[in-house]
C-alpha cells in the first residue's frame, strides 16, 4: 500500500516529538548524557501515549553512531535507519499478546547471551508484557535481573497491575500520562499545516477531546475527518466522525431547560438521535458542558481548563442566567441517567424522561419549601418551650436529664437468646401427623432449590421435625441461624408460600433451636402420656378383663382403644 496512516507517518523519531510526556523524555535524555543507562525499563500508561515510540527512540539513541554529546538519535546513520524500518537484527520487538508462552521466553533467555551483530546494545522491546503467563514471567525473571552487559530490556504495558511485583522491582518504571487535549490539538495543527489543509479550530478541539488523551486515536480520527471532508476540516465533519454534539445545539438545549420548554428540548434531542448520535455520548457531552459552565461561572479566567466548551458571547449569556445550585442538580441528574443506561435496553427513553424532568422541575421552589419547613419547626419548638415554662409556673417540674436517662436504661433490649413460640409449637404437635411430615421432608430439597441463595443458606443446618395442617416446625442446629431466619420477614413469607404449594394447606413456618426443640418435645410427650393414662384409667376402672390384663402384662404395656 502506498498510503500510510497519519499516526504511522508522524510517529515520533526523537524525544522532542513525544508529546505530553516531558517527565519521561527529560529523564531518559539526562540518563543518556550522563551514561546511566540501566538494563531494564518498564513503560506504562494508556493506549496511544507514546510508550512504544519512546522505546524505539531509546533503542536508537543508545546505538546511534553519530549521537556524540547529544541526547537525541541522528536518524541518518545506518543503525538509526535500520531500527526505524525494522531491519536491524539487534532490536527485537515482541508482541507478548501472541507470544506469551514459556517457550518463547526461554528462546529469548538462550539467545540473550550472544553479542549484538551490528549495534552496541541488543534491545528487546516486549509490548503488552502483562499478557505473559506466570511461567513466562518466571522464565524471564533471572535474565531480567542480571542480563549481559550488552542487553537492554524495555517492557511496555497498559495494565501494570497485572505484572508481578518481582518483575516491576527489577525495572526503572516510567508512567506515561494521558496527553492534554490542548497538546494534541497543537500537534494536529502542526501536521495539518505541513500538508496545507484548511481547518476550523473548533474541529481540532473536538477531535482532541474525543481522543481521550491518546495521540494515536486523535490522528486516526483526523485521518478519517480529512477523508470525509471535501473542503478542509470543518466542525460538521468532526461532529459526524466523532459522534459528538455541536456547541450550538448544546446551547439551545440549555436555553430550553432554562425556559422550561420541554417541547423545544425534545425536538432538539430527537434531531440528534435522528442523526445517529448515541444517547450515552449525548449524556457525556452534556455532563462536560455543564461542568465547563460551572467552572467558567466560578472562575472565568480558567478557560484553559475547559474541556468541551469554547467561550463566546452566547455561552457567556447562558452562564449568567444559570444558578449554581441548578447546575449542581443538572449534573447530578445526568450522572444518574448515565449509570442507569448501563442496565437498560431503552436508553433513549431514559434520556427523554431526564430532559422533561429538567424542564419541568422548579428547583428554586424546592429550596423555598425546605426553608418554610424549617420555619414551621422553629415555631413548634418555640410553642413547646412556652408550654414547658407554663408547667413549671404551675408547680409541675420538667424531668431532669438524669430522670430522662433512667427509663432509657430500663428500655434496653434483653440480651437473652431467641425463644421459640411454645404455644404455636404445641398446637402443631397436637394435630401433627406422620403423613404431613413425610410430605414436607420428601419435597424439602425442591423447596430449597426455589429459594434465593441467601435464604437457602439459612436452612443449611435445619430440618423439618413436625408438621400438621396448621404449620411446620423446623429445627435449627444453631440458635443464631434460627433467630436470623425468623426475623427475616421476606424469608418467612416465601417459605409459607412454598409450604402451601407443597401441602395444599395454609401452613405456617415455625422455627425452633435444636436444644429448645428437645425440651419442648419431651415436655409435650410427657404431658400427652399422663393425659392418656388418666383417660384410660377413667374408662377401664372396674372392668375385670382389663384388670386381669394389667396383672399379666403390667400397666405400662397396655394401650386401650375404643
Amino acid at each position: 500500500m502506498s498510503y500510510q496512516a497519519l499516526y504511522r507517518v508522524w510517529r515520533p523519531q526523537v524525544f522532542e516529538d513525544v508529546v505530553g510526556q516531558k517527565h519521561v523524555t527529560k529523564t531518559l535524555q539526562n540518563a543518556l548524557l550522563q551514561q546511566k543507562i540501566t538494563h531494564a525499563y518498564l513503560f506504562t500508561g494508556p493506549r496511544g501515549t507514546g510508550k512504544t515510540s519512546a522505546a524505539k527512540i531509546l533503542a536508537k539513541a543508545v546505538n546511534c553512531r553519530n549521537r556524540g554529546d547529544s541526547a537525541e538519535p541522528c536518524n541518518d546513520c545506518d543503525i538509526c535507519k535500520g531500527i526505524t524500518d525494522g531491519s536491524n537484527p539487534d532490536v527485537i520487538e515482541i508482541d507478548a499478546a501472541s507470544n506469551n508462552g514459556v517457550e518463547e521466553i526461554r528462546d529469548i533467555r538462550d539467545k540473550v547471551k550472544y553479542a549484538p551483530s551490528v549495534s552496541t546494545y541488543k534491545v528487546y522491546i516486549i509490548d503488552e508484557v502483562h499478557m505473559l503467563s506466570i511461567g513466562a514471567f518466571n522464565a524471564l525473571l533471572k535474565t531480567l535481573e542480571e542480563p549481559p552487559k550488552h542487553v537492554i530490556f524495555i517492557l511496555a504495558t497498559t495494565e501494570p497491575h497485572k505484572i508481578p511485583l518481582t518483575i516491576i522491582s527489577r525495572c526503572q518504571r516510567f508512567d506515561f500520562k494521558r496527553i492534554p487535549h490542548q497538546a494534541i490539538a497543537e500537534r494536529m495543527r502542526y501536521i495539518i499545516d505541513d500538508y496545507g489543509y484548511e481547518y476550523e479550530e473548533e474541529a481540532l478541539q473536538m477531535i482532541a477531546r474525543a481522543s481521550e488523551g491518546g495521540m494515536r486515536d486523535a490522528l486516526s480520527l483526523l485521518d478519517q475527518t480529512i477523508s470525509f471532508g471535501q473542503e478542509g476540516i470543518t466542525v460538521n465533519d468532526a461532529l459526524v466522525i466523532t459522534g459528538s454534539v455541536s456547541q450550538s445545539i448544546l446551547n439551545d438545549i440549555a436555553k430550553a431547560i432554562l425556559e422550561k420548554n420541554p417541547q423545544s428540548a425534545l425536538e432538539l434531542l430527537h434531531s440528534l438521535l435522528a442523526e445517529g448520535k448515541d444517547p450515552v455520548r449525548i449524556v457525556e457531552d452534556f455532563i462536560q458542558y455543564y461542568r465547563d459552565l460551572l467552572l467558567y461561572k466560578n472562575s472565568p479566567t480558567m478557560q484553559d481548563y475547559l474541556e468541551r466548551v469554547i467561550v463566546d458571547s452566547e455561552f457567556e449569556q447562558i452562564c449568567e442566567q444559570y444558578d449554581i445550585d441548578f447546575v449542581y442538580e443538572i449534573i447530578d441528574r445526568f450522572n444518574k441517567v448515565q449509570q442507569e443506561m448501563k442496565w437498560t435496553n431503552h436508553p433513549r427513553i431514559l434520556l427523554e424522561v431526564c430532559f422533561v424532568q429538567l424542564c419541568q422541575n422548579n428547583f428554586s421552589t424546592q429550596h423555598t419549601v425546605s426553608d418554610e419547613k424549617v420555619l414551621q419547626l422553629e415555631q413548634k419548638i418555640t410553642f413547646l418551650e412556652e408550654q414547658l415554662q407554663q408547667l413549671k409556673v404551675n408547680g409541675i417540674q420538667a424531668p431532669t436529664q438524669q430522670e430522662e436517662a433512667a427509663p432509657a436504661k430500663k428500655a434496653r433490649p434483653s440480651k437473652k437468646g431467641f425463644r421459640a413460640p411454645v404455644g404455636k409449637i404445641e398446637n402443631v404437635l397436637a394435630k401433627a401427623t406422620k403423613q404431613n411430615l413425610q410430605l414436607i421432608k420428601g419435597n424439602w430439597g425442591s423447596i430449597l432449590e426455589k429459594l434465593k441463595r441467601s435464604h437457602a443458606a439459612l436452612l443449611n443446618d435445619a430440618e423439618p421435625v413436625a408438621a400438621s395442617e396448621l404449620g411446620c416446625v423446623v429445627s435449627f442446629k444453631y440458635e443464631i441461624h434460627c433467630q436470623m431466619a425468623m426475623n427475616n420477614h421476606e424469608f418467612v413469607n416465601i417459605m409459607n408460600s412454598l409450604l402451601y404449594q407443597t401441602s395444599g394447606h395454609q401452613m405456617e413456618l415455625i422455627g425452633v433451636p435444636e436444644e429448645q426443640w428437645q425440651e419442648l418435645r419431651e415436655s409435650f410427650l410427657s404431658q400427652h402420656r399422663d393425659l392418656l393414662k388418666e383417660k384410660n384409667q377413667s374408662k377401664t376402672e372396674g372392668d375385670p378383663l382389663i384388670e386381669e390384663a394389667k396383672k399379666l402384662f403390667g400397666e405400662d404395656l397396655i394401650e386401650i382403644r375404643d
